[in-house]
């Protein structure tokens, strides 16, 4: 499923990964009210990103679904080519995509770790190359880290650890990148209402984790959407920056 009207000569376009759930779906219809044409990226589930592209059509904007495993090079350079070839460029990566499995330490299956290195970083380098390789001036990498890396929760080491190497390389393509009029950020969520954030958790847990936060709620992704929004478009002298959303959390 796709757009079904021509992108108009200028309109600045994004491909948003892990867009058919959470904060990427929310991101993606975000950008979408800003009249950015869109890749809908999904790993497995085209019916749910197909829908989000529904809904973008629907009120008068333009998407695309696209599928692959971000840690595919080969997927994802096919991603990257059905998104320019649908609008004519590319302006905006947004990397939501990601797998979080929670244990200590001593208990964290080593398949798991892999699991989650492999999307986070592996998939996170992925999409950068490609974006850093293709992205018109004036446009925006952006990728999500997590505000746990400050936080310092029991259980996340390994999900934080794949976190932080998000950050640091992250930072690191922004001085790459110099010369090329393209900014690089990360955006690091608090507690966030997504179903990657509550599954497995019970009520005390969830409401433990919204009270530690001043505003006292759990983020909503439309919260995290703003965020990216802001570094996707007019954010154009922020580069190279960690921006911690989370309510004031840390």
């Amino acid at each position: 499923m796709s757009s079904s009207t021509p992108t108009p000569q200028g309109t600045r376009v994004a491909l948003v990964t892990g867009g058919s759930g959470g904060i990427g779906r929310a991101c993606a219809r975000r950008l979408a009210g800003d009249g950015v044409a869109v890749g809908v990226h999904y790993a497995g589930n085209k019916a749910r990103a197909d829908g989000v592209v529904e809904e973008i059509t629907s009120a008068g904007g333009r998407a695309v679904a696209v599928g692959g495993d971000i840690a595919d090079e080969v997927a994802m350079r096919a991603a990257f080519d059905e998104v320019e070839n649908a609008f004519g460029g590319l302006d905006v990566l947004v990397n939501t995509a990601g797998v979080m499995l929670l244990a200590p330490v001593t208990e964290l299956d080593l398949d798991d770790l892999d699991r989650m290195h492999r999307t986070n970083i592996r998939g996170a380098f992925i999409v950068s190359q490609q974006a850093a390789r293709r992205l018109r001036r004036g446009g925006a990498i952006i990728n999500l880290s997590s505000s746990v890396s400050r936080a310092q929760f029991p259980n996340y080491a390994g999900y934080v650890a794949s976190k932080a190497a998000v950050e640091g390389m992250t930072l690191i393509l922004a001085r790459e990148l110099r010369g090329k009029d393209i900014t690089v950020n990360a955006v690091a969520p608090g507690p966030t209402a997504t179903p990657l954030f509550l599954d497995g958790k019970d009520q005390g847990t969830i409401d433990n984790l919204a009270n530690a936060v001043p505003l006292e709620r759990l983020g909503q992704p439309e919260d995290i959407a703003e965020t990216v929004a802001f570094l996707a478009g007019p954010a154009r002298w922020v580069n190279g920056q960690t921006l911690f959303t989370n309510g004031g959390l840390v």
